[in-house]
């Protein structure tokens, strides 16, 4: 690989001060210990003392000794002169002086500091780094940085840059070609030809066999599902699932897979040998699994339309029988009352009833009611829905052969009647009485088992066990040996050897014991105190009041009043949007990109050095084009080359991702995070979470139905965190709207910018107890806006515990038990949660199993009630909390209004097919969305100084109630300059506007 991989600014910045070192840097890098202060005072002079000083400092910090000791900023000089009671005056005589020399020699004799090239220092260092490089593939600068620490750690001297680099560059070629090595010996001859074969075209489908198997199936019907798997038995010939690769990092193993989909057949055809095979595998492993799972998407997409379509066509066919119904029901109602009224002993009731209406109509009136209605317990249109089987036996032999289902104890009766459909199929009526009936519930025995004969019913069996496995496939009850998204969990958590190598790290990291009595002794305090303290303001907190409904109390809360703006607070917000410059889009985002290079994170797939001229321009017109959902055509200009169609469709092909994405996403965010105005919004200890629904007009598997959104047709929820410093920080693509509580925790472990909240706050719906226990094993504290605090539930410890009012609604006690029993396998959980070894959702969803948690999900549903009830009390005692949760959510709907107003082209519809397709997307809206974050907070931030600069008198209060998510002043629809002002190309801000309302009243 080239070894310039660094930019002229970071090869600048390379051991040397590239910045001021902040306050928590200047304690830990050079702070003075007893020791250093007695080597210290050995020197002569107090120049040469506080010289010492400052180098000793430095490599600490740097790693290396500068060439000139007194090129270091101020503020060092500074805390090391008041460490040691000397005048910092006194180190501009250290310059001529050369003992420096002297000083840095003792100081590596006596701090045992290693030259790079020492050993065994160099050689655990090169182990160390193709450690890093084997198992994450580190972009070469990100594993450059890494290795500066690890120097820095391991008091190794810095090299010079090349050397570096170069080392880094060798270290990552190595890490990559064992890895295409071990690849390319898995398949056998016969199995390279077939890879091989994959870069070749089909004639019929006009591409590659390889773009056609990597194209996962969209259309929702039972061609799609067999579809699928002709697609998997496919994938399958290449016997993928028997090679070894449990020594390949996974994630590499995925970047690879995801390497032979980005880029062009022929790019891989020209590959060495080695490497191409390297490739192929991957993406033949991957694609199996990913191939499994699209078939079970896609089979239960269909099977959720066809039960909610068969129950719409029947209710319809009520519909248009419901004036016989009612003939009939007026018939039957006739009868009752003259039987009801019936007196006269010596006429038989039946003579009168059969006299007011004819037994014939009484007998016919009765067929009606009982062909056109059904019992009030039956929610299944069953009628409608066994008139399919003939469809579902089209592919179910097919599917039955291809996906291999296991099960955990709690899915074998599901297992046993998949099995036995399986092996009985359409056979005899004779066999089907044997048919395994373990957890068929009442509404499907009904249409399963004939009450007559007591003979099973196959084509309503058939459907009920596809029904049941879909829901235990979900639950994890079943699952499919080698799937991602199906597969067994269990074998996904860290256990044995691994979890008690790793444990001692988990339990300092998360600050649990492995005793579970010393872990929830200080939540007991902490539950008491908060009972207490609600109680003894009880008196002085009007909101909150205990009623009685229905013989029953509950707390009732009263509704925050709207908090009024200020007149100083409407002036403020008043000048600074006078004073903010007009600007086009296309120029946010290159200004932007001046300050934070955020676009340098878009590389070559490839990962060759990227040639191509002006790439910021083209990167800037295809985020917009994603980003305001207008495609290419009103980007591309004629007779400008980086506004090319073929170069932007290049470029989008090789450079957008959802790693690319991501990054950029990363620096925006951290950038933003260190300015004055940024911090004084939030610190990054909040973020709230909320969904953003799109419409998807095209046929897609990664969509789903809510009425309420998305009326008759279909869409997604792009459900994301919003910091309390405004910006985006993660967001994930959820089908429909479904159950968006269940991403959250996967949201907040999955996001990597350096803000790392530890609040999360979301709006009522869809908490649960478990979701708090996980929460609270993790660290993190779970915030929900209480809707109707009513029904909410207080837990306790001690039953004797004296918490006065609330002691009639705080009588459930927590069962310390289950927690006691099952607490090393809720830290076996929270670990492996931390480490991403398993997929948060996915576990949530196996531990509450549709409302019925297993036995170690209720252990941590117990827990999570320690952390719920501890909230809800401060919930209800605290005014400025409940304000404060209010506050962040309306931040996060406030970027979505944003988010809205920048994605207009196509009526705000998502026009994307597959997942990544929607969530690249959505990912463009969403950094699109943080650069105007970020580019109105510094202008903002600009014209606080200026105002104050006027002689205007500004309350903090005031400037923590601006928002940066403002637009007026952006032209985000229209024509668009590319253009930036020479005034800002060095990096300056451009000139605020001056009107009379900024004049100083």
């Amino acid at each position: 690989m080239p070894v310039d991989f660094l930019t002229p600014e970071q090869e600048a910045k390379y051991g040397c001060f590239s910045e001021t070192p902040t306050s928590e840097q200047l304690a830990k890098y050079f702070w003075l210990d007893d020791t250093d202060k007695e080597l210290i005072w050995n020197r002569r002079g107090a120049h040469n003392q506080l010289g010492f000083a400052v180098q000793l400092g430095t490599v600490r910090f740097l790693g290396t000794f500068l060439s000139d000791p007194t090129d270091v900023p101020p503020v060092v000089v500074t805390y090391m002169a008041d460490q040691l009671g000397l005048d910092a005056k006194n180190f501009g005589d250290y310059q001529s002086n050369r003992s420096h020399w002297e000083h840095m020699n003792e100081i590596r004799s006596i701090y045992e500091y290693k030259n790079f090239t020492d050993q065994p220092g160099h050689w655990r260092l090169v182990r160390w780094l193709y450690t890093r490089a084997w198992l994450h593939n580190d972009r070469p600068s990100i594993l450059f940085d890494f290795a500066t620490a690890r120097c820095i750690e391991q008091k190794i001297l810095l090299p010079g840059v090349s050397v570096l680099t170069k080392l880094v560059a060798r270290i990552r070629d190595r890490a990559s070609e064992n890895l295409w090595k071990n690849l390319a010996e898995l398949p056998c001859t016969e199995q390279r030809k077939l890879l091989e074969s994959l870069l070749q075209s089909d004639p019929e489908k006009k591409k590659t066999h390889l773009d056609r198997l990597s194209t996962p199936p969209f259309t929702i019907s039972v061609t799609g599902i067999k579809h699928s798997l002709h697609r998997l038995q496919e994938i399958r010939q290449l016997k993928a699932e028997y090679w070894g690769t449990s020594g390949i990092p996974a994630k590499r193993l995925q970047q690879l897979a995801r390497h032979a989909v980005a880029v062009r057949s022929q790019a891989i055809a020209r590959m060495n040998v080695e490497r191409r095979i390297a490739v192929l595998v991957a993406f033949a492993k991957i694609y199996t699994q990913n191939a499994q799972d699209d078939v079970i998407d896609i089979l239960n997409r269909y099977l959720t339309d066809l039960f909610a379509k068969t129950f719409r066509k029947e209710q319809k066919e009520r519909l248009r029988t419901i004036k016989d119904l009612d003939k009939a029901a007026r018939q039957l109602r006739e009868a009752c009352i003259t039987l009801l009224e019936h007196t006269d002993p010596s006429i038989h009731p039946k003579v009168a009833v059969f006299k007011k209406v004819p037994e014939k109509d009484l007998i016919q009136a009765v067929q009606i009611v009982d062909s056109l209605t059904c019992p009030p317990d039956q929610t299944l249109a069953y009628s409608e829905l066994l008139q399919h089987y003939g469809t579902i036996r089209k592919f179910l032999p097919l599917l039955m052969e291809e996906i291999e289902l296991q099960a955990t104890p709690a899915g074998l009766p599901i297992l046993q009647a998949w099995n036995f459909v399986k092996e009985h199929g359409d056979s005899s009526k004779k066999r089907w009485k044997n048919a395994p009936l373990v957890g068929l519930n009442t509404n499907w025995s009904k249409i399963v088992i004939d009450k007559k004969t007591r003979t099973v019913n196959h084509r309503a069996y058939t459907f009920w066990m596809l029904e049941q496995v879909v829901d235990a496939l979900r639950r994890h009850d079943l699952y499919i040996v080698g799937s991602v998204k199906y597969g067994d969990l269990r074998a996904q958590l860290l256990q044995g050897e691994e979890w008690k190598a790793i444990r001692p790290n988990i339990l300092r990291s998360l600050d649990w014991s492995l005793d579970s009595y010393e872990s929830l002794a200080p939540l007991k305090k902490e539950l008491d105190l908060a009972y207490h303290q609600i109680v003894e303001n009880w008196d002085n907190n009007p909101a909150v009041q205990i009623e009685t409904f229905a013989g029953k109390q509950r707390i009732t809360l009263t509704p925050l009043q709207k908090l009024q703006e200020s007149e100083t607070l409407k002036i403020l917000k008043k000048r600074i949007q006078d004073m903010l410059p007009n600007i086009d889009i296309p120029q946010l985002l290159l200004e932007v990109n001046r300050w934070t290079g955020f676009m340098n994170a878009f590389r070559h797939i490839s990962e060759a050095k990227s040639r191509i001229n002006e790439l910021p321009i083209s990167i800037c017109a295809l985020l917009i084009s994603q980003a305001c959902n207008i495609g290419l055509r009103p980007l591309v200009q004629d007779g400008v080359p980086t506004l090319a169609r073929d170069r932007l469709t290049w470029i989008e092909q090789n450079y957008f991702r959802a790693e690319t994405l991501t990054e950029a996403n990363t620096r925006l965010v951290d950038f933003h995070s260190q300015l004055e105005l940024a911090n004084m919004w939030g610190g990054g200890e909040i973020a709230s979470a909320d969904g953003l629904r799109f419409f998807t007009p095209v046929k897609s598997v990664h969509s789903g139905p809510n009425p309420k959104y998305f009326g008759t047709g279909r869409g997604v929820t792009f459900y994301n965190f919003t910091s309390d410093q405004f910006t985006g920080l993660h967001g994930l693509v959820i089908p429909g709207t479904i159950h968006d509580s269940l991403y959250l925790l996967q949201c907040v472990l999955e996001q990597d910018t350096s803000l790392q909240p530890k609040e999360i706050m979301t709006d009522t719906a869809g908490y649960s107890d478990i979701i708090f226990g996980l929460f609270g094993l993790l660290g993190y504290q779970f915030s929900p806006r209480l809707a109707d605090v009513g029904e909410s539930r207080l837990w306790r410890f001690n039953a004797t515990s004296d918490y006065g009012i609330l002691n009639p609604l705080s009588k459930r006690r927590i069962r310390e038990d289950l927690i006691h029993r099952h607490w090393e396998d809720m830290l076996r959980v929270a670990g492996s949660l931390s480490l991403n070894k398993i997929n948060a959702t996915h576990l949530i969803q196996a531990l509450q199993q549709n409302g019925k948690p297993t036995m170690l999900g209720r252990a941590i549903g117990e827990f999570g009630r320690i952390f719920k009830t501890r909230y809800l009390l401060l919930y209800l005692n605290d005014e400025n909390y409940r304000r404060k949760i209010l506050t962040q959510l309306n931040r996060g709907e406030a970027r979505h209004s944003l988010a809205r107003a920048v994605f207009y082209g196509k009526r705000g519809e998502l026009h994307q097919a597959y997942r990544a397709g929607q969530e690249d997307q959505l990912g463009a809206l969403g950094l699109v969305v943080n650069a105007i974050v970020l580019w109105n907070t510094r202008y903002m931030e600009s014209a606080l100084q200026v105002l104050r600069n006027r002689g205007h008198t500004l309350d903090d209060n005031d400037i923590a109630r601006i928002s940066p998510l403002g637009h007026e002043h952006i032209n985000i629809v229209g024509r668009y300059s590319f253009i930036l002002p020479e005034e800002i190309k060095d990096g300056r801000l451009r000139s605020l506007l001056y009107r009379e309302s900024n004049e100083i009243e």
